[in-house]
Order: structure tokens, then sequence, then C-alpha cells
């Protein structure tokens, strides 16, 4: 494995768990746009429907993937820019 490769791997869990608070706040502010609740339902939540449920899993799961791939490029760009090194 390069040694680019390993030094990256710090910088892209850090990478990871900022975009991951930063769907759960989009996910959240979208769900209240959309859905005019605070709280997105739950799979097991008994007075919601399965529409409801079903559409807040996709619309999570669609904001997760968007923000990790944005995050995840804008490091691996930032990484290249730095050293010349493309980290993948």
């Amino acid at each position: 494995m390069k040694a680019s490769k390993i030094a990256y791997k710090p910088v892209g869990l850090v990478l990871g768990a900022v975009s991951g608070m930063a769907a759960g706040l989009a996910f959240r502010q979208a769900w209240k746009m959309l859905g005019h609740e605070d709280d997105a339902p739950d799979a097991t939540d008994e007075d919601r429907t399965w529409q409801e449920v079903l559409v807040a899993a996709a619309l999570q799961g669609a904001i997760f993937a968007v923000v990790k791939a944005a995050v995840d490029r804008a490091g691996a760009a930032t990484t290249r820019r730095l050293t010349g090194t493309w980290p993948g």
C-alpha cells in the first residue's frame, strides 16, 4: 500500500464522521420542510403509515449518499491539490 493511501486513512475517517453529521442535519431540515414535523418516522412507529416510513427512509438514504460522495470527492481533490497524489 502506498504511503499516501496510508496517510489519507485518518483524513478519510474524519471526513466520514463530518459527512455523517452534515447529512443528519440536512435530513432533519429536509424532513421539517417536507413533513412539517420535527421528527422523521421510525420503522417501528405504530402511528405512522408505510408510505411515511418508506419516504423518510428513501430521503434519508439519498441525502446521506450525496453528502458522503461530495465530501469524499472534495477530500480527495484537496489531497491531490496539496500533495499532487490522488489518495484512492
